[in-house]
C-alpha cells in the first residue's frame, strides 16, 4: 500500500497501533507526532517511522490520519487542525480521518469539525494493547461513504496486529469492553493466579509463565476449534477432581458475576464518555 498514515499521538494504544502497522507497511510510510516529542522519538528509534513537530503537519501529510487521543481532548485536536483539512480540501484531502477514541461516535466528531473539511469520511478503529505484539483485537467500523478499497487498505495495515473484524458502529461500545479491556481484566486474573501458585509453593516467574501459557492455550482453543468455552472447560473437570474443586471455589467468589458487571460497567462508562462530548 503506497499510502502515508499519519499518527496523532503514541500514548500505550497510539503506540502499540504504530508498532503493528510498522511490522506491515513500510516505516518511512507512518509519521507520527506527539506533545511529548521524545516518546515519539523512542518509538520512531524502534520502529523506523518519521517523527513530525506539529500535529498540522500531520494533518496536512496523511493519506490517512489516525487520531489516537483520549475522547476527552478530541474536541481540541480537530478544532486545531481544522484549518489545515479545510486548505486540503480542494486538490489533496485525505483518504479518511481515524479515530480509536471510546465512546465517540463518527457523527459526533464530524460535528467536531470545522468548515468543509466536515465532508470528510470517517473510520473508527478499536484496538486493544495486544495489538503490538501481534495478537490483538481490533473492531472497524465506518460510514457508508467509505469505498470497500479503503476498509481493505485499514485491514491490510493491520494485518500484523492480530484479528480485525468489521462491525456496525452501533457495537462499537461492546466491542470497547470486551475487545479493549478485556486485558486488564486478564491480568488481574493472571496476577491472582500467579500469587495462587506462589502460595503453593511455586516460584514468581514459574507461576506466571505457567498460567500465562495456560490462559494463552485456552484462548487458543476456544478460537481453533470452535466449541463453546463451557464445553472446553467440562473436558478439563473429572469427577471429584482438583480442576472442578477450583471451579467450585470461583463460583462460589462470584467469578462469574463479577466479570459480567466488569463488562457492564465498562459498557455504561463508554456510553457516558460518548455523551460528554
Amino acid at each position: 500500500m503506497n499510502k502515508k498514515l499519519a499518527f496523532i499521538g503514541t500514548g500505550n494504544m497510539g503506540g502499540a497501533l504504530i508498532k503493528a502497522v510498522c511490522r506491515r507497511i513500510d516505516p518511512q510510510q507512518v509519521l507520527i507526532t506527539n506533545r511529548n516529542r521524545k516518546k515519539a522519538e523512542d518509538l520512531a528509534a524502534e520502529t523506523g517511522c518519521r517523527v513530525l513537530q506539529f500535529n498540522e503537519e500531520a494533518a496536512r501529510e496523511g493519506d490517512y490520519l489516525f487520531l489516537c487521543v483520549k475522547p476527552q481532548g478530541m474536541g481540541d485536536l480537530l478544532k486545531e487542525i481544522s484549518p489545515v483539512l479545510n486548505q486540503r480540501m480542494e486538490k489533496n484531502p485525505p483518504n479518511a480521518l481515524i479515530s480509536i477514541a471510546a465512546g465517540l461516535t463518527i457523527e459526533g466528531l464530524r460535528d467536531l469539525l470545522e468548515g468543509e473539511c466536515r465532508k470528510l469520511p470517517w473510520m473508527r478503529v478499536m484496538p486493544n494493547t495486544p495489538v503490538a505484539v501481534g495478537k490483538g483485537m481490533l473492531a472497524l467500523a465506518a460510514d457508508e461513504t467509505i469505498p470497500e478499497t479503503m476498509l481493505e487498505d485499514m485491514e491490510y495495515s493491520f494485518s500484523g496486529a492480530g484479528r480485525m473484524e468489521r462491525i456496525p458502529e452501533g457495537q462499537m461500545d461492546s466491542f470497547a469492553v470486551v475487545g479493549g479491556c478485556t486485558p486488564a481484566f486478564a491480568y488481574i486474573f493472571l496476577e491472582a493466579l500467579a500469587d495462587g501458585g506462589v502460595r503453593v509453593g511455586l516460584s514468581r516467574q514459574q507461576a506466571l509463565t505457567y498460567a500465562a501459557q495456560a490462559v494463552l492455550g485456552a484462548a487458543s482453543m476456544v478460537l481453533e476449534t470452535g466449541k463453546h468455552p463451557g464445553s472446553l472447560k467440562d473436558a478439563v473437570c473429572s469427577p471429584n477432581g482438583s480442576t472442578i474443586a477450583g471451579v467450585a471455589a470461583l463460583e462460589k467468589a462470584g467469578f462469574r458475576s463479577a466479570a459480567m458487571e466488569a463488562v457492564r460497567e465498562g459498557y455504561l462508562r463508554n456510553v457516558e464518555l460518548g455523551k460528554k462530548e
